[in-house]
């Protein structure tokens, strides 16, 4: 089997490449630069030169390929029509062959407790633009072909990510690791070396599944806020914020990390025995 993938090169790809090889996969991945083919080829991939607004180049790869994922996101202005685009050029090259894209939990908004894939939609702001990309998505499944989207938690793990770029960094510049508000909401993990088996099971899954990504872990922010302390090398020093002072100094996704969500991954369990190892989060975080 060969799959051609986008965004391989970036912090969840790199990981799915990688995957998808153990399992005995050839992968062609999408390359905006030389610096790019170099990560993807070392890893065991083969670049295709091109960019997510390059739609015919994304339609022939995924052609030629037996199925497609879609990591990549442009976010630069216009990721919604960059991404819209994309999508429709790797689903008409894929026709009736698995296409797996990436939305993420985040669309769900707050949590009433612990939920599943069928919880009402309320996006913050940040990914408002998915939803309607993500409906036209799913559409084509009526038609015969074989999309299917996996929602990530907030992915944490290698010493990347979300929370090491926004919690940790700027904790060891200031001597402090912010948490927004008073630490209570809650967030949605999972491993980067788990996710990619998701992705990887997602391809034979029935068309027009929708999967959580998450490791079953749903830890209150303070908890997460004194582990990023220790990996900032500024033990138990936090700087609690309000949600206006965090969006003031990380910009819009704050209202993101300011959600509390708690979402079970069972559907990816039990239809596709999915089976996430990495559940100490709180260990990893800390040794970021």
């Amino acid at each position: 089997m060969q799959v051609f993938i986008t965004g391989g090169s970036g912090y969840i790809g790199r990981s799915t490449i990688q995957s998808l090889i153990r399992h005995g996969i050839q992968v062609t991945a999408l390359a905006r630069s030389e610096h790019s083919a170099r990560t993807v080829s070392d890893l065991g991939a083969t670049p295709v030169a091109g960019t997510l607004t390059d739609t015919d180049v994304l339609r022939q790869a995924a052609r030629q390929a037996d199925g497609v994922i879609h990591l990549g996101v442009d976010y630069t202005e216009g990721t919604a029509d960059v991404d819209r685009a994309a999508a429709q050029a790797l689903q008409d090259g894929a026709a009736g062959r698995p296409y797996v894209h990436t939305g993420g939990v985040w669309v769900y908004g707050d949590t009433d407790g612990v939920v599943d894939e069928n919880a009402p939609l309320s996006p913050p702001r940040i990914t408002a633009w998915r939803l309607e990309n993500e409906k036209r998505v799913l559409a084509r499944a009526a038609t015969g072909e074989r999309p299917v989207m996996v929602m990530p938690g907030l992915v944490y793990g290698r010493s990347g990510g979300l929370a090491q770029a926004f919690f940790v960094e700027p904790g060891r510049a200031a001597g402090a690791v912010p948490c927004i508000g008073d630490g209570s909401n809650h967030w949605a993990l999972v491993h980067v070396d788990d996710i990619p088996e998701l992705y990887v099971l997602a391809l034979n899954a029935p068309a027009g599944s929708v999967y959580a990504g998450v490791g079953g872990q749903n830890l209150p922010l303070a908890d997460i806020t004194r582990a990023l302390s220790e990996a900032a090398r500024c033990p138990g020093r936090i700087d609690s914020l309000t949600i206006e002072e965090s969006i003031r100094r990380m910009g819009p996704v704050a209202e993101t990390f300011a959600l509390d969500q708690q979402f079970t991954g069972a559907r990816a369990r039990r239809e596709l025995g999915w089976t996430p190892t990495r559940l100490d989060a709180l260990a990893e975080l800390a040794r970021s």
